[in-house]
């Protein structure tokens, strides 16, 4: 078989290059990990018909189907056609299956329609930032949590979205048993505390996990159903300086949050290094400083009452120098 292929047109269609001549994977994303045994069929399809029957399920909740010569690629996009439509992918041309390239399969936790812990609709919001921000070609990783416990691993993102409750404390049905002020001293931030009887928080340690309501026998803590977020930057893994995430943003809602994203991808169209076949946005706002990000992610952004945003933010990772943390056993 020849390979004259048109290598970046192959990626941009989803498929991966890969160690084996003539044969392909098919990567699928799937949209707040959400997906019907309906359409779960359709990916076991594929693979069966055009694949070697293997299915990889990735960490950013999609599948690779392996083993996809390189000739079936149109019989599998046309395959793939209701997938696209019922996974709500935000493709060009569904009969030219996806559309894909550098920014990843937006990931989220199961989010409150299952969890008691989680504070919102993670696969909605999900498919809301799936549509604002696809198709698009830079490498940019996104990914929703219903709570501070963080089961997605917001903080190896990008973009990690991590959903806060705005705890409302009525005294008068406080019964003072201090279930809510022991939970939050073992289990979170040590925020509340007991006075005279009754509960006191400190909004300065509150990181709005809201468990306190969970564990009130009388309903004192209730949560705004107004839905608010906290949006952390810039983690990654890799070889280059790994860190974690740090937070930018406490305290704002929905449209804040899809607007500092979609703005984002202006400031990297102007400062990417275009020398590079791709650049992490991490490392462009390691190159630009702090600042210069922040100017353009808030740009046309209104910030609401409650919100809050960092100064400036110490992003840390650790050193590849031996002799800066280990030494050799002699």
């Amino acid at each position: 078989m020849s390979l004259d292929l048109d290598i970046k047109k192959i990626k941009k269609n989803a498929y991966r290059i890969t160690k084996n001549r003539g044969i392909t994977a098919l990567r699928v994303r799937v949209p707040g990990g959400e997906i019907s045994s309906e359409h779960l069929k359709i990916v076991q399809e594929i693979a069966d018909k055009y694949g070697n029957g293997k299915i990889h399920i990735t960490i950013r909740q999609g599948f690779e189907i392996m083993g996809i010569p390189f000739e079936k690629i149109d019989e599998v996009n046309k395959m793939a056609k209701s997938l696209i439509e019922g996974l709500e992918i935000n493709a060009i041309d569904p009969e030219s299956g996806y559309s894909a390239a550098g920014t990843r399969n937006v990931s989220a936790c199961i989010g409150n329609k299952v969890c008691q812990f989680a504070n919102y609709n993670t696969t909605e919001f999900a498919k809301r930032i799936e549509k604002a921000i696809f198709p698009n070609d830079y490498h940019v990783k996104i990914a929703l949590t219903g709570c501070p416990n963080d089961c997605i691993k917001a903080h190896m993102q990008d973009f990690g979205i991590i959903g806060m409750a705005d705890v409302q404390y009525d005294k008068d049905r406080c019964i003072g048993c201090e279930a809510c002020v022991k939970n939050c001293k073992k289990r979170a931030t040590g925020a509340l505390t007991m006075h005279n009887g009754k509960v006191k928080r400190d909004e300065r340690r509150c990181i709005g996990c809201g468990e306190c309501v969970l564990k009130c026998p009388t309903s004192a803590w209730t949560r705004n159903p107004k839905k608010f977020y906290k949006l952390v930057i810039m983690g990654r893994t890799g070889k280059k300086n790994p860190r974690l995430a740090q937070p930018f943003l406490e305290w704002v809602d929905e449209d804040t949050i899809v607007k500092v994203i979609k703005n984002t991808y202006d400031y990297i169209d102007k400062f990417i290094d275009r020398s590079l076949p791709k650049e992490h946005v991490g490392y462009i706002v390691d190159r630009t400083g702090y600042n210069i990000f922040k100017e353009y992610a808030l740009k046309g952004v209104k910030l609401g009452p409650k919100a809050k945003v960092a100064e400036y933010i110490d992003f840390r990772g650790y050193k590849y120098e031996k002799d800066a943390f280990m030494n050799y056993v002699e």
